[in-house]
């Protein structure tokens, strides 16, 4: 398959133009024109890179890529070995950050409220990257905290009550620590992301809404699985996931 037919299909299903990004969207290291096999994985890691390279691939697609506003613009240390890999071996590097977490389908906050069974009501905040919706059956914040150290394989930072009863949750994956208060503002029982900041534990605190830190890694590791296996059933092109452990 031409890169170029595959990468306009992905920009029009996550509608990239519709968001201000802090990463460039879709292309971000030119490679082979023909796409055959891709290799998925939250981040452009070295580790993700060389299992392409290993693998033979002609894509790597990512959610976190490489290239972030107010990073230094030159090419070393770190940069200059990720890149030098991609450059050798013709590797197509693509990133999608913000469409990949809002998708409403096969999104970073809709995989994981599928995965753990939430249903999400409406979507808000900046960029529409706040979920809030409820579970499907009320249960304590002690049994939410147990059922995503499950279904996540990582052990929750949990702030609130343990018997606290949940119904009403908020959520955004990854590093959505700031959307605390907006989701608070939004009456939710407890507010379940990625990571997070001091402040969160005594906004937790003294407004007996619950937090959840579960992983920027784990909470966000099912939405470019999604988004390859999508790619996988419409054109039948290889699509192997690559999931490095990372216990941020």
């Amino acid at each position: 398959m031409k890169r170029e037919k595959l990468l306009n299909y992905l920009n029009q299903l996550l509608n990239i133009d519709l968001f201000s990004d802090y990463s460039p969207l879709g292309l971000q290291v030119e490679g082979k024109e023909e796409v055959l096999k891709i290799v998925t994985a939250v981040t452009a890691s070295l580790k993700a890179i060389d299992f392409a390279t290993k693998n033979n691939v002609d894509m790597l697609l990512v959610h976190h890529g490489m290239f972030w506003k107010n990073e230094a613009d030159v090419v070393t240390g770190w940069k200059k070995k990720r890149l030098q890999e991609l450059l050798k071996f013709d590797l197509n590097l693509v990133a999608y950050h913000l469409p990949l977490d809002a998708h409403p389908e096969l999104g970073n906050n809709a995989q994981l409220a599928k995965k753990m069974q939430w249903v999400c009501q409406k979507t808000t905040g900046e960029q529409g990257l706040l979920c809030v919706g409820e579970l499907i059956n009320k249960m304590s914040l002690n049994n939410l905290e147990m059922q995503l150290e499950i279904e996540l394989k990582r052990k929750p930072l949990v702030i609130g009550r343990p018997n606290k009863e949940i119904k009403k949750i908020g959520w955004c994956t990854g590093g959505g620590q700031n959307f605390f208060l907006e989701a608070i503002a939004q009456d939710v029982d407890v507010f379940v992301t990625g990571e997070a900041s001091q402040a969160q534990y005594h906004f937790a605190n003294e407004t007996d809404v619950a937090f959840i830190s579960a992983g920027h890694h784990a909470t966000e590791r099912y939405g470019v699985l999604a988004l390859g296996e999508h790619i996988q059933e419409k054109f039948g092109l290889e699509v192997i996931f690559f999931d490095e452990k990372n216990p941020i």
